[in-house]
């Protein structure tokens, strides 16, 4: 999977990308909001990890609103919402003894330490529930909330009063505001009793534990709650009013003493080899704990390192969780197809003899390539080993040769499209084949359409990915112009006179409605609903950032097709924007088609100008700092860390737009360019005066 992966081009990479952000949202969805999730959590681990693995080789697709960055989903409707004092976000993943060395390593090194320094860890299990948050104001519990998109929860603060061993008071040395962070889960015995009750009531059992806890606790009535057998492990803390420890072991101690139920057993450990003993330990238990665990968490224990450590996206540096295998099968392909990207790339799909791996049904698997196809020696007939990995569909992990049969012949990819007949190519150095139909290809079209509407662009509630194809096949839309034109042009298109299958007034009135208030949309992802090519989220960002808006684009577009004037430099000097990316940006804005619907679109939207994040109370908040040499104080990603949460913007080359250059011990050519553009540069001690 992992050699696949970084077969691949920075193009290929980002469809890859958009596949996997919205199959794992859907997850998120069916996960947190309705608490029926259609994959294992092996299987949803393995989507967000080939997301990582792509991450980690294209940085540019790292963005805010990648789910790498996001935890959750918007909390559903029908409950009140409670905005998190403190963010309540996830845990990265490692799979393997070797990443955990290196989590421990990245540790090290963020705080600078040697490799002889002992990092004590606290472990313990990972409990297969519903997050939840409750908060105590001198000592009484005021409110509980589920994570939600992390940023903002669910009110389930009836549901959360009936459960058995939740404290309402705590005495004692409590400080005046106390968040306890941990899951509500239910017990397998209680599980079983109540899928009885279930089946005797004639009513449908629960898939799992975890899926009766999250619908027992999620439920508007809060006397169907205390009906339910439901457990709560205090595990983290969110805001506190005052340290009452020095260590997470100190913290687990503490909210034992307060009546708070721990997950046991847990343990401090010394180094790597302690770590895996206790996760083997707790695999080897695993049968016969009484609550369904899916991995075991560590956290670094000393808590004024876990501060120094900080967050990075979604999740912190000093805690990982460590899963247990994902599930394989075997199955027969019984016919390779070929689908087409909006950029035109041609990516085969393995068509197989449906099979249950982990508790779904797949009936597709990814094979990437040509290159991978031709690697694996992938043929139609053949039987292969599946899993649940890092696609929106399974991938082929191996062919069993051995039961092959002698008239089995090499798969020929195709050198045509097999949406319009175009030529397909595959241009030196790319592993992809691509249509050279553009514009007259109509997945090309239906694909970028489909992109405008996504969650990271303009995300119109009602117009998902079906929708569209339903419209464009029917004529309804077929540029993003038509989408705001909708209403005016529907003549009861949508609405009763003439009723069409799952459309009615209140539908269409909804649609409408979710079109209108999309109208207003800032610049950043304006940019990249536009779909072009190598523009992802991030650069998208950085875009807006340097020109502004629309206006202030085009023309700097416009003149940066004059590759020897100063427009084109000031473009390739936006960090992560190269010559490539820069002549498919240029080219975008230089086609009269692209031209004519970028006007329209403007005339008819309200594009809010970007404008940068401001930390008022940072004297850095807006700057463009430059970090080069060596740092002896804090380390480099612990410095570009706090620049970043100061509100400061980290670069990694200097041009005359920088604020600061900060030079550390043997600063070389940074350094140089700083001092030829009058930047200002200054010392390691200079920058952390400036900052504290």
């Amino acid at each position: 999977m992992t050699s696949a992966l970084f077969d691949l081009d920075f193009e290929e990479a980002k469809v890859k990308h958009e596949e996997l952000a919205k199959a794992i949202s859907i997850h998120d969805k069916k996960y947190y909001q309705q608490d029926n999730p259609e994959v294992s959590d092996a299987e949803y681990d393995a989507l967000r990890r080939e997301l990582e693995i792509l991450e980690s080789k294209f940085p540019k697709l790292v963005t805010k609103n990648s789910p790498t960055q996001n935890v959750g989903a918007k909390p559903a409707k029908g409950f009140n919402k409670i905005k998190h004092s403190v963010p309540m976000l996830s845990l990265g993943n490692v799979f393997s003894e070797e990443e955990l060395d290196e989590f421990l390593k990245r540790v090290r090194k963020f705080l600078g330490l040697g490799e002889d320094d002992i990092v004590e860890i606290a472990a313990e299990p990972k409990i297969d529930g519903l997050s939840c948050s409750i908060r105590y104001e001198k000592g009484i519990l005021v409110y509980a909330a589920t994570r939600g998109d992390g940023y903002e929860g669910e009110d389930i603060t009836q549901n959360v009063k009936t459960i058995k061993d939740v404290p309402h008071e705590i005495t004692g040395d409590v400080p005046d505001v106390l968040e306890v962070r941990g899951e509500v889960y239910m017990r397998r015995d209680d599980f079983i009793a109540l899928n009885k009750s279930q089946e005797a009531e004639d009513k449908q059992p629960f898939a799992n534990p975890r899926n009766a806890a999250a619908g027992s606790l999620r439920q508007l009535d809060a006397s169907i709650t205390a009906k339910r057998p439901l457990y709560f492990f205090g595990y983290a803390l969110g805001d506190v009013s005052e340290t009452f420890a020095s260590t997470q072991w100190g913290v687990r101690e503490k909210l034992k003493e307060w009546g708070f139920s721990e997950a046991d057993p847990a343990a401090l450990c010394q180094n790597a080899q302690e770590i895996m003993r206790y996760y083997n330990s707790i695999n080897e238990a695993r049968p016969n704990l009484n609550y369904e665990i899916d991995g075991v968490v560590y956290k670094v224990n000393d808590l004024d390192f876990q501060k120094r450590l900080g967050f990075v996206s979604r999740a912190p540096r000093w805690a990982t969780a460590h899963k247990f295998p994902a599930e394989q099968a075997v199955t027969i392909i019984n016919d390779i197809d070929i689908q087409v990207g909006r950029t035109g790339v041609l990516t085969p799909v393995a068509r197989l003899e449906p099979i249950t791996v982990g508790g779904v049904v797949v009936s597709n698997a990814t094979l990437h390539n040509q290159d991978e196809i031709e690697r694996k020696d992938v043929r139609i007939g053949d039987h292969v080993t599946i899993q649940r990995a890092g696609d929106v569909i399974p991938q082929v992990v191996n062919v069993l040769i051995e039961k092959r049969k002698n008239d089995s012949r090499a798969y020929a990819f195709p050198n045509k499209c097999p949406v319009c007949n175009s030529q397909a190519i595959r241009e030196e150095g790319e592993v992809a084949w691509r249509c050279t139909g553009g514009l007259i290809c109509n997945a090309q079209a239906v694909e970028r359409l489909k992109h405008f509407v996504s969650r990271l662009a303009f995300d119109i509630d009602g117009l998902g990915a079906k929708i569209i194809q339903q419209f464009w096949e029917e004529g309804l839309i077929k540029t993003p112009v038509d989408i705001f034109t909708l209403k005016e042009r529907d003549k009861k298109t949508l609405t009763p006179i003439r009723a069409r299958e799952g459309w009615g007034e209140l539908s269409a009135k909804n649609l409408f409605e979710s079109i209108e208030k999309s109208r207003k949309i800032d610049f950043n992802r304006f940019i990249y609903a536009l779909g072009i090519r190598q523009i992802g989220e991030a650069t998208a960002k950085r875009l807006a950032s340097s020109y502004g808006d629309l206006k202030n684009l085009t023309i700097a577009m416009e003149a940066a097709q004059d590759k020897l004037g100063a427009a084109y430099q000031d473009l390739i000097n936006i960090d992560d924007i190269g010559p490539s990316t820069a002549d498919d940006l240029i080219g975008f804005f230089a086609e009269p088609h692209n031209q004519d619907i970028l006007n329209k679109l403007d005339d008819i939207l309200d594009i809010q100008p970007y404008e940068l994040p401001q930390n008022t109370g940072s004297k850095v908040a807006g700057k463009i700092v430059v970090f080069t040499g060596t740092l002896t104080k804090i380390t480099r990603a612990e410095a570009k860390a706090q620049a970043e949460s100061l509100g400061a913007k980290v670069s990694g080359s200097v041009s005359k737009k920088t604020d600061y250059v900060i030079a550390g011990e043997d600063a070389g050519s940074k350094l140089k360019k700083a001092k030829e553009l009058g930047v200002v540069v200054l010392s390691e001690d200079e920058w952390i005066t400036l900052v504290l």
